[in-house]
């Protein structure tokens, strides 16, 4: 199913591209200073990769500063968080892969916005 929805977040926004069940495809948008919440998922794998910008991601506690091109793996149960620390918007494309799709499979560990 596609879907042109934008979701507003604090951090930037992200579109569901592809919502099918055996994957979701988002082009997600960080604003610069935005960052993700530390989290991971229970249920589902996804594969991040940028196409403009640049970014620092965290991977279980590393981090690594990712530009336009680069492809990250984060499988099932990884710890992971995307910040833009740039004067521009970035932008990356996510692919999940799993059993279940839903923003309710978001264990967040740390959050800027104090959200659960």
């Amino acid at each position: 199913m596609i879907s042109k929805e934008i979701v507003e977040r604090p951090w930037g926004r992200f579109l569901v591209l592809n919502d099918e069940p055996t994957y979701k495809l988002k082009r997600i948008e960080v604003d610069p200073d935005g960052r993700l919440s530390y989290q991971y998922h229970k249920k589902r794998s996804e594969a991040w990769t940028i196409v403009e910008g640049s970014g620092i991601i965290t991977l279980n506690g590393q981090t690594k500063e990712y530009s336009k091109g680069d492809t990250v793996l984060i499988p099932q149960g990884v710890k992971h968080r995307i910040e833009n620390k740039g004067s521009k918007k970035l932008i990356f494309i996510e692919v999940q892969t799993g059993t279940y799709f839903g923003e309710d499979d978001i264990v967040r560990i740390e959050d800027d916005y104090n959200r659960i």
